[in-house]
Parts: C-alpha cells; structure tokens; sequence
C-alpha cells in the first residue's frame, strides 16, 4: 500500500505521484505520513518536504507555506510556491541568499530580506539533495 501525493500551487500541479511516506514541516513542527495515517490538516511553513518514493528514492521540494491534507491515503498538498530540487536554479537562489544578506546588513528589522534569505535557505536545501 502506497499513498498518493499531490502537490499544488496556484500555477500547476508541482507533483503527483505514489510514495511510502511524506515528511512535512507545520506550524507545530515536523510531520511524516505513512499509508493509513489518520485523517490531518495542518499549516506549512517555508521548508523542504521529502517524498520517500517506493524504488527507494526520494524527492525533494521546497515549499513556501501552504496547507497539508491527508485522508484515506492520500496527502494533498497546496503551497502558494513550491519547486522540485531538480527545477530549482542554485546560482539564482544564492544570489538572492547574498541580496537578501546585504540588506539585512543594512536594516537587520527589513521583514521582507528575512523572508526572501528564508525563501532562498529552502531552496538551497532543497537542491542540495540531489
């Protein structure tokens, strides 16, 4: 028995496939999802979620907040930006990692550079798996 993910952003359908388990990131912490995992809905945060697929690979996606769902083996994911490590570009999110760093040196309380250095953090992790 498998689950079924689906992973959704406003533009397309990121990801769909069969897994053995997912591990999520939430508001109240790290979540992973096996076949017959009770029904749960939950908040993401910025984080990479890793898809442990069944021939024993895993994928990797960063996600930029967004909801999870699971209910009868099936895991729905809906995320305002997420992209799969293999589509992420790393010379374009490390630049905006050392954007983002300089205008922090500059107004450490700029909300907005935190969240894009997070944004490029979880990138960057993400395309380091692969």
């Amino acid at each position: 028995m498998s689950l079924r993910i689906e992973l959704v952003s406003p533009e397309k359908i990121v990801y769909e496939g069969d897994a053995e388990l997912v591990i999520a990131r939430t508001s109240d912490g790290e979540i992973g999802f096996q076949p017959g995992h009770v029904p749960f809905v939950g908040n993401l945060v910025s984080s990479v979620v890793r898809v442990a697929l069944s021939d024993g690979g895993v994928q990797r996606i960063a996600v930029h907040s967004g909801f999870v769902e699971v209910s009868d083996n099936h895991v729905a994911l809906l995320c305002d930006v997420a992209e799969l490590a293999e589509d992420i570009d790393i010379e374009r999110a490390k630049a905006s990692l050392e954007s983002a760093k300089s205008d922090l040196a500059n107004d450490p309380s700029n909300s907005e550079a935190v969240a894009a250095a997070n944004r490029a953090e979880v990138r960057l992790e993400a395309a380091a798996g692969i």
